[in-house]
């Protein structure tokens, strides 16, 4: 048994071939890696993920999944490596327990599959939490959100193989960041991260370098996200998720342009003191 927690990256040997040879090298990899949740030594689920930011993932994982609902639930939280993974190994109360087991599910699955072996086709498919926000932004906040994100992705600089999830406040700029293999993870990392440092979600952008699908609308909702902005396409699942759970959805993202798929009345033109 290991009781050292792996790098999150890897340089690994390989062989290229270009122009029309071969060549030796090495790379840049992420590494990915057997994560187990548990809660009062049951199992909830098995993730495979990016070993950074394990209590992150942990807390983030926790509330955005509803076996907690404020991170002081989580009395006790340890990393604990071995030679087949890692242990988040968690302590919630009792009350908190007796949530946690009727409704516990076990996830076990490719990288980052937030659904894989769900117990219900209702738990995959629960209504999100509405998200009430008056908050209003510009087409300006969210074209400079998005371009604060590159410079500060630096496990995907390295390998140009993780997801990021962000958060962007427009005072503040990017407040925070974490990376993973898999997108869900990384929204969860994140989630956690805001809860540690008591942040609040709902005073900007929740920033998302993947596609939107109904279980990245549900996290976002679950931490009171108000709008979402992704890189990529949103499913029309998640475009519906987002329309009734108050969210205003914004996809392929980039500096130049983007689309709105739900709540376009939180993005505004002209500067926030005109409108006002």
């Amino acid at each position: 048994m290991t009781s050292d927690v792996p790098p999150a990256v890897q340089r690994v040997a390989r062989t290229a071939w270009a122009g029309g040879e071969l060549s030796s090298g090495t790379r840049v990899v992420p590494e990915e890696t057997a994560i187990a949740l548990t809660y009062n030594r049951t199992t909830h689920a098995v993730m495979m993920a990016t070993p950074a930011d394990l209590e992150d993932f942990a807390v983030g994982f926790s509330l955005t999944e509803g076996v907690v609902e404020r991170p002081q639930e989580i009395e006790e939280l340890a990393v604990v490596p071995s030679d087949k993974g890692i242990e988040l190994r968690m302590w919630i109360g009792e009350d908190r327990g007796a949530t946690f087991r009727d409704r516990r599910r076990h996830l076990a699955g490719p990288t980052g599959c937030g659904l894989c072996g769900m117990d219900s086709l209702a738990e995959a498919m629960r209504p999100a939490r509405v998200v009430g926000s008056d908050l209003r932004l510009t087409a300006d906040d969210v074209r400079r959100a998005i371009a604060s994100l590159p410079s500060a992705q630096t496990i995907n600089r390295q390998t140009r193989a993780v997801h990021g999830a962000a958060y962007w406040e427009p005072q503040a700029g990017l407040v925070g960041l974490r990376e993973d293999v898999g997108r869900h993870n990384a929204v969860d990392k994140l989630a956690g991260a805001l809860a540690r440092q008591s942040l609040n979600a709902g005073n900007g952008l929740l920033l998302l370098t993947s596609r939107v699908s109904i279980e990245m609308v549900q996290k976002a909702a679950a931490i009171g996200a108000p709008i979402v902005v992704a890189v990529s396409v949103p499913t029309a699942l998640a475009v519906r998720a987002a329309e009734a759970s108050g969210i205003t959805l914004i996809a392929v993202a980039r500096e130049d342009g983007f689309e709105i798929f739900s709540h376009a009345e939180r993005i505004v033109s002209g500067s926030i003191a005109d409108v006002a």
